[in-house]
């Protein structure tokens, strides 16, 4: 949605580019910037932008997530709740991804980092 108090020119934005920078700092604080009187740019932080990558990518990976979502709600607010894979059936059937929990010593989750091998100390 645009909005008035951020939407100027590009030959106004190019005075006022810093103060713009510092000002989209601010969380949800976009400008949108006009030529001709129609809107041309948008200018976000860098923090805002790689949030929107991550939603976007999310949204690709994940096409029906929304409609999960609601069914999940729907499902935990009847009381119907669904049976889930959980870590003992994926141990169960064998999966790497299972056993890489397990060795992190981590009672539920996945491990992401990998581990080094660690030198002895003299």
């Amino acid at each position: 949605m645009i909005d008035a108090k951020t939407t100027i020119s590009l030959s106004e934005a190019r005075k006022r580019i810093f103060e713009i920078a510092d000002s989209v700092q601010s969380p949800n604080k976009v400008y949108t910037l006009t030529s001709d009187g129609k809107p041309k740019v948008v200018i976000m932080s860098a923090e805002e932008y790689e949030s929107w990558l991550e939603t976007m990518e999310v949204l690709t990976e994940f096409p029906d997530i929304q409609k999960d979502i609601m069914e999940t709600e729907e499902a935990f607010n009847t009381g119907e709740y669904k049976n889930w894979t959980t870590l003992d059936d994926l141990k169960q059937s064998g999966s790497k991804l299972e056993l890489s929990a397990v060795k992190s010593k981590r009672k539920y989750g996945v491990h992401s980092s990998l581990k080094t091998k660690s030198t002895k100390r003299a």
